[in-house]
């Protein structure tokens, strides 16, 4: 008998040498790589499979959930070692939660009833904290988020007509994408906005929501994101977790899809213990309620694995090399089980990096993995103004309703109430004056010291946190330029930093987005927008196209840019005809925010080919003209030489000087002309060797410098320009040696009249003593406005150097006042 090779279930007879060895069944399989089948007694049969023999059916699937592959000791013994990570990542920083969620209560969004030192004792809050998070949030978010879209793109490598087209569908599907169809990004942009000057750190999530359909970009509080103790970034943390809620709805809808295990996760638990989720619904005013919880509480969990059956092959040994793989395992925190867990590396990626989904927004950068917020930076200032204001508050109730003693004996009606203003009282007394049968409590008017420390202490917080009034030229609007922008450089540090860090932070958020559209795009995606509709192609999302935020890092405020653009227009006033007046003035409307600029400020005329005559006349009058390609440029510098013979344009340099120069265009133009007819096959080739040479430099990458072939390529390409340069240089010397010819000949027919001669003579010299009278006056006046400058400057600052004496004869004059006080005080308690 022996085991057919078609199906190793059916048995046929075959004739058999008695001295041929034959193999067994078993040894048959096991040689073929086939499950070896073992009969047995009852009629059953067992079946040897060699696990590293045979794969897992649908595993190899890249982007399927291996949860279904494993078994359950396995995936016990990752999710314990997860929960474990868990516990650890939320030990770690209870000392950050903790500062995090007292600096909460110093917002005053809740009042506060006190009993201590007394009944209804004053619980406001001051709002120095309030305000510095209030103003960061409106100004960074004007700035980032304008409304017709925060992104911008710019060209990378070399720029032709067809790449700025792509770049330009990239702005237009971004913008579209994030400002229209992503409809949460833009309210949970504003909230990471007010989030991040509290906490110091907030999170971007980017990833392909399979719910949603389309690529999402959320809001993560740092709350709600955990890392190891010894991180410190993002990109090298090998172990992330994310808690996300669900409801109980989504969550089934999920698992129905396929993108969760359909496992049985009981009811939903009393949610998280998260002291910062608290302490945000207790300043809120909401609280869970008697009603049943559908909210589950999931660990994404961001880490790194050696699971058994998908180990990391050595290619050499073809063994298990024992590195860790990149993984996200998302695990139940009520039940433990583990939902899903799905490769987290590209399927092309043969080094198997994994992907990143998180972007860390920093508002300080902060000594570790998290940044400091103001409640870290300015927190024990709001603490002691709120201190002292509640000290102002409570000496003013006690002063205004004073407490004390009485005889005892004496009963006044209704002494539980307080007086009314204008009520008078009964009172039964046994005898004697009724005034010494009272004694008040010396209670004292709120301190003025007091007051003054307080408004140090919140100044002192204004100033740190950027928002006191920046008056940057208030009151001065012709203030030097050196005192304006030092005065905006002052005031704008700390704001200037954290704008550059968001923005840092914002392109790395638009990259991660780029990547995720050009991974689930098709190859043309149609879209309508007002007006008409646009298309992008997922072959737009490459590496010619850079993706940037439209904020300016180095600007961070309007009031920034109108000091600039006025700073930029004050400096071309100065000097006209050194600077671009209609640009200068184009920016300052800009930065005040115009519309319809074109229509207020029309651009200027571009030059257009003219006649002979017409340009004489501009040229007459001090005006540059140009020369363009087809015209007949022979004719133009006959009909210049003829006009510069004139004694009009002799005796005027400037219109001399300025057809000379036309002239120098039109002999480059007639050069440039002569070279395409006669190397328009050279030309051919010159074009087709630079397109071919970009093709392949974008190909190779960094490499295609040191490839043979375009550097054979560079050499002939080289060889091409030298040769069509050095034909350009000798038809430029031709050209120009006819026109020095035929200006000569011009010039001898003046010279041979001498009554001609020594008019222009006397035209010259009347010119030049103008031209020298004008300069001296241009001169004078350039002196005067230095003189004047440096007058400002010098009294701006003697400005703020009395400014400065004052401030401190005003703090050495409080001083005194407070040791005054105190010695008052001092000898008030002596006695």
């Amino acid at each position: 008998m022996a085991v057919d090779k078609n199906n190793p279930y059916k048995e046929e007879e075959i004739l058999i040498d008695e001295h041929v060895e034959v193999a067994t069944p078993e040894e048959v399989a096991a040689a073929e790589g086939e499950p070896a089948i073992e009969m047995m007694e009852d009629g059953g049969a067992e079946i040897n499979f060699d696990p590293s023999a045979m794969p897992i059916q649908g595993a190899e699937q890249h982007d399927t959930n291996l949860v279904d592959f494993l078994d359950e000791n396995t995936l016990n013994e990752i999710s314990n070692d997860l929960e474990e990570n868990y516990s650890d990542f939320k030990s770690s920083r209870n000392d950050w939660e903790s500062t995090y969620t007292k600096g909460l209560d110093l917002l005053g969004f809740k009042y506060e009833n006190r009993s201590e030192p007394f009944q209804g004792a004053s619980g406001a809050t001051h709002p120095v904290l309030a305000e510095a998070v209030t103003q960061f949030q409106a100004l960074a978010y004007k700035e980032l988020l304008p409304a017709a879209g925060p992104v911008r793109t710019q060209v990378v490598g070399n720029n032709n007509k067809m790449v700025e087209q792509q770049a330009q569908r990239v702005k237009e599907f971004m913008n579209f994408q994030l400002m229209v169809n992503m409809k949460e990004y833009e309210p949970e942009f504003d909230q990471m906005l007010f989030n991040l000057p509290l906490a110091g750190s907030t999170f971007k999530k980017v990833y392909y929501d399979s719910v949603l359909k389309r690529c999402v970009s959320k809001f993560v509080p740092a709350e709600d994101l955990l890392v190891s103790y010894t991180t410190t970034s993002l990109e090298e943390c090998d172990t992330i977790i994310h808690v996300v809620r669900v409801s109980e709805n989504d969550l089934r809808k999920q698992q129905i899809s396929g993108f969760y295990a359909d496992i049985d996760l009981g009811e939903a638990g009393d949610g998280d213990n998260n002291s910062v989720l608290d302490k945000k619904d207790e300043i809120e005013g909401i609280a869970r309620t008697g009603t049943p919880n559908e909210v589950h509480t999931l660990l994404e969990c961001h880490c790194e694995l050696d699971i058994p059956g998908f180990e990391d092959i050595n290619l050499q040994t073809n063994e298990p090399s024992g590195i860790k793989l990149p993984y996200i395992v998302t695990l139940h925190e009520d039940s433990g089980k583990i939902l899903s867990i799905r490769r987290n590396w590209a399927q092309i990626d043969q080094t198997k990096t994994k992907k990143e989904y998180f972007v860390h927004f920093k508002f300080l950068p902060g000594l570790g993995f998290y940044g400091f917020g103001l409640i870290h930076m300015i927190g024990g200032l709001s603490r002691t103004a709120t201190a002292a204001l509640r000290q102002l508050l409570d000496a003013g109730t006690l002063s205004n309703l004073p407490a004390g003693f009485k005889q005892r004996g004496i009963r006044v009606r209704d002494e539980a109430q307080p007086l009314q203003p204008g009520e008078f009282r009964d009172v039964d007394a046994p005898g004697g004056n009724l005034k010494d049968a009272f004694m008040p409590l010396p209670f004292r008017e709120p301190s003025a010291t007091l007051l003054q420390l307080m408004g140090t202490v919140v100044q002192a917080g204004q100033r740190f946190a950027s928002i006191a009034d920046m008056q940057v030229g208030e009151g001065n609007q012709n203030a030097a330029v050196g005192t304006t922008m030092a005065l905006l450089e002052r005031g704008s540090r700390v704001m200037s930093a954290i704008h550059k860090r968001l923005y840092a932070a914002m392109k790395c958020e638009f990259m991660l987005l780029a990547k995720c559209f050009s991974t689930y795009l098709p190859p043309q995606y149609p879209y309508d927008v007002v007006g008409g509709q646009r298309q992008v192609f997922l072959q737009d999302f490459d590496d010619r196209v850079d993706i940037i935020p439209v904020a300016d890092p180095n600007i961070f405020s309007q009031t920034q840019r109108i000091t600039l653009a006025q700073t930029e227009l004050q400096m071309a006033m100065s000097n006209p005809q050194m600077h671009n007046l209609y640009h200068a003035y184009r920016h300052m409307y800009e930065a005040l925010g115009v519309k319809d600029i074109d229509v207020l400020l029309p651009p200027p005329p571009q030059p257009q080919p003219m006649d002979p005559a017409s340009e004489n006349i501009l040229a007459l009058n001090g005006k540059k003209i140009q020369a363009f390609a087809g015209q007949d440029h022979q004719a133009h510098m006959k009909a210049h030489i003829q006009f510069m013979g004139t004694t009009m344009i002799r005796n005027n340099p400037k219109a001399m000087s300025i057809l000379q120069q036309n002239c120098v265009e039109h002999i480059n133009l007639m050069s440039q002309e002569q070279i395409e007819m006669e190397f328009q096959e050279e030309l051919m080739q010159v074009k087709q060797l630079q397109q071919q040479m970009q093709a392949m430099a974008q190909q190779l990458g960094p490499q295609a410098q040191q490839n043979p072939q375009i550097m054979e390529m560079q050499k002939k390409l080289e060889t091409f320009q030298r040769k069509i340069e050095s034909r350009k240089a000798v038809l430029i010397s031709e050209f120009m040696e006819d026109y020095a010819k035929a200006e000569k000949e011009v010039l001898n027919q003046i010279e041979n009249d001498p009554l001609l001669k020594l008019k222009d003579r006397e035209l010259d010299l009347r010119a030049q003593e103008e031209q020298r009278k004008e300069e001296e006056g241009d001169d004078r006046l350039n002196l005067e406005k230095m003189k004047m400058l440096q007058n400002r400057e010098i009294q701006e600052d003697k400005l703020d150097m009395t400014d400065k004496h004052a401030k401190l004869r005003a703090s050495v004059a409080l001083a005194k006042d407070g040791i005054k006080n105190m010695k008052a005080t001092i000898q008030e308690s002596g006695n």
